[in-house]
């Protein structure tokens, strides 16, 4: 009886990145972004009025630190990684191409923070109270993000041999998988 080779076992990675609808290009990343904005949104607005918060104040605040969030993820990005931009033969105009990828976490927390702090001292609302309601969703959100990572097949760990370990195929946006 011939020995038979070990079987290599891995997750494979997405081959897709995007989907085409007509002349829009649907991005899985943003998809899964959106989605845990509207966990985040969802179960925040739960445990706010659980604690007595009116219904729609989350929102309220949220329809301003979310797009603030957003910003604040791409310059967070653009300043930890400015040889994408700035270096010579760079177009320092791709720094407002979001669309091409690139937020932060940090610095959506932070400028998304900082909008949501003004938005609970306009609504006379507790800005302690607010995080402690939205935290969780936050953190779910950012779980499902980072499934948008797995689609872009990007931030990735060191290389490893359980049987678990992501094949990960090399993306070029124009072409498809490498």
């Amino acid at each position: 009886m011939a020995a038979q080779a070990p079987t290599e076992s891995f997750i494979p990675s997405p081959t897709v990145s995007a989907f085409h609808l007509g002349p829009l290009t649907i991005h899985f990343y943003a998809l899964c972004i959106l989605a845990g904005i509207a966990l985040a949104l969802w179960l925040g607005s739960r445990r706010w009025q659980q604690r007595g918060g009116q219904p729609g104040q989350v929102l309220d605040i949220c329809l301003w630190a979310v797009p603030a969030g957003i910003i604040g993820g791409r310059i967070y990005h653009v300043i930890t990684d400015p040889e994408l931009y700035f270096l010579p033969g760079r177009d320092p105009w791709n720094a407002f191409a979001i669309w091409d990828g690139g937020l932060g976490i940090w610095g959506a927390v932070a400028l998304g923070c900082a909008v949501a702090w003004i938005g609970c001292r306009r609504l006379k609302v507790s800005f302690v109270a607010f995080l402690d309601a939205v935290a969780p969703g936050v953190l779910f959100a950012q779980a499902l993000g980072r499934w948008g990572n797995w689609f872009n097949n990007e931030l990735y760990g060191d290389a490893s041999t359980l049987p678990w370990r992501l094949q990960i195929h090399q993306m070029d946006a124009a072409s498809g998988p490498l």
